[in-house]
């Protein structure tokens, strides 16, 4: 009787102890997701937001959708620049939205919507989702990333992609001055329909990169006009003027180029010796990590492999 007994009683024994420790890990698990906030407090420039903790129907209505991508958090709705980026490709199926689209943007059903400062409805936005606005360049293109990341609840990988960032692009200028030499001047143009521009240190088009991590020079007169408003519009007749030993050129291949046909043009010194180097606009307009890490490979190919 004692045989037959003693088996029967292991198994309870394993039955009950499964059971309880079933209990133990429900209750765990349970406790695990009382633990973890729906939302957290985000203090935006105009106050405090309350955000999902982790969001997953992002809308970004103005410049940020690199910094979102980046951070590897999903969208349903980006602004047509970003839709037109073609090195955003992962926005093939993401709908592009304006900020008067109210319809649009109910039916896409946003958990979180993040654009600029001045976009229209934001009223109207926040009574959809929780909508956080940032002023274009009152922070630092960096600090912004940061503050995406906030937003996100994912203020560590932000803060790590920046470290790694600056350290990759104060290497790389190192690099680039010992090459081009320490006094040589670098100019950023852009055309733009029929009007030429030169950029200061922090309106995107990689000119973070160039003046404030690898400390390459701004040519003079760039720095008089530009520096402070961050961009200035020149005739093609005095862009000799703005030129530097080396021109980074964001080329609008749809806007007038003709210039470059010029006399006055092909007799700048950087043309002259091969110094200018072409990219596509829309692939430079941003400021964004995966725009970032694309100009940083673009400017250490084109100075250091020329």
């Amino acid at each position: 009787m004692k045989k037959l007994l003693m088996p029967f009683l292991l198994m309870l024994v394993l039955v009950l102890s499964a059971c309880g420790g079933g209990e133990t890990n429900e209750k765990s698990n349970q406790e695990k997701k009382e633990d973890t906030p729906e939302t957290i407090t985000y203090q935006s420039e105009n106050g405090a937001v309350e955000v999902p903790a982790n969001p997953e129907r992002v809308i970004v209505l103005s410049s940020f959708a690199g910094n979102v991508m980046a951070l590897d958090v999903n969208m349903v709705g980006v602004d047509a620049w970003s839709k037109m980026n073609p090195r955003f490709e992962k926005l093939k199926d993401v709908e592009e939205v304006t900020d008067e689209n109210l319809e649009k943007i109910i039916e896409l059903n946003p958990d979180l919507i993040i654009g600029l400062s001045n976009i229209k409805n934001v009223d109207k936005l926040k009574e959809i989702a929780p909508t956080v606005t940032f002023t274009y360049g009152k922070l630092g293109y960096l600090e912004q990333h940061l503050e995406i990341g906030k937003v996100l609840n994912k203020e560590k990988e932000a803060q790590d992609w920046i470290d790694n960032f600056k350290a990759d692009s104060k290497a790389a200028g190192e690099e680039i001055k010992a090459k081009i030499g320490p006094d040589a001047t670098v100019s950023v143009i852009e055309n733009f329909d029929k009007e030429l521009y030169v950029f200061g240190d922090n309106w995107a088009r990689g000119t973070e990169i160039l003046y404030q991590e690898m400390g390459l020079n701004m040519p003079e007169k760039v720095k008089e006009a530009a520096l402070e408003p961050g961009y200035y519009a020149i005739s093609p007749e005095v862009l000799s003027e703005y030129a530097g030993d080396y021109v980074v050129f964001s080329k609008n291949a749809e806007g007038d180029t003709s210039f470059q046909q010029t006399e006055t043009y092909k007799n700048i010194p950087a043309v002259k010796n091969n110094r200018v180097f072409e990219v596509n606009a829309k692939e430079f307009y941003f400021n964004d990590p995966l725009t970032l890490e694309y100009q940083l490979e673009f400017f250490k190919k084109s100075f250091l492999e020329q």
